[in-house]
């Protein structure tokens, strides 16, 4: 499995996607989001690396991918 950084915006994204398929990602709050992310399997990255502009990439990766399969709004 390739290690995951905070720059692969979009394989965060979809691993969040797939973890937590019910979850609305605009409402889940940038704290709890950085959280999830270091808990994935396969994340490698630096936790005092992580920046405001990564996790909103994370996160809009994860809205388009949960909007794909069927998510409202």
């Amino acid at each position: 499995m390739r290690r995951l950084d905070w720059g692969d915006a979009e394989e965060i994204g979809l691993a969040l996607y797939e973890k937590f398929p019910d979850m609305h990602p605009l409402q889940v709050r940038f704290t709890d989001l950085r959280r999830w992310v270091l808990e994935l399997e396969g994340f490698a990255g630096d936790p005092g690396a992580s920046s405001e502009g990564a996790l909103e990439a994370i996160q809009m990766a994860w809205w388009e991918e949960w909007k794909e399969q069927g998510g409202e709004g």
